[in-house]
């Protein structure tokens, strides 16, 4: 494999406006509309991306049938220290549900819910 192996992610959701207000409050970023690419009814925000930089980048989706909570994966934002995004989750509507934790040389990781009932993780080196 020439490439990073996760090219995209989903993360689906009921609520557009209470995902969109947790996920832009945790990560301090602003989520873009991007246009549906299908004629189904979906609303799809993206996270920001920087071209040629390693990662990936995904959305929120809402879409009838599109269940939210229940992770079948686990998806992990790089962060500078997976604790400040943990304590902004903690105080955006979500939930800690692993504090932060070392992973040996791999860095630290912590686990939180967003206001959807889905789990995501959260990885820094320090």
């Amino acid at each position: 494999m020439n490439h990073n192996p996760v090219g995209w992610f989903e993360i689906y959701v009921q609520d557009m406006d209470r995902a969109k207000r947790f996920y832009e409050a945790v990560f301090e970023v602003k989520l873009e509309r991007l246009n549906s690419p299908t004629e189904m009814d979906v609303e799809l925000w993206s996270f920001p991306m920087i071209a040629d930089q390693a990662g990936a980048s995904g959305a929120l989706v809402k879409m009838e049938g599109g269940p939210s909570g229940g992770n079948n994966v686990l998806v992990y934002f790089t962060c500078a220290d997976c604790a400040v995004e943990a304590s902004r989750a903690a105080s955006s509507g979500g939930q800690i549900m692993r504090a932060k934790m070392s992973i040996g040389q791999y860095g630290f990781i912590a686990l939180i819910t967003d206001t959807e009932g889905n789990m995501i993780g959260l990885h820094s080196m320090q």
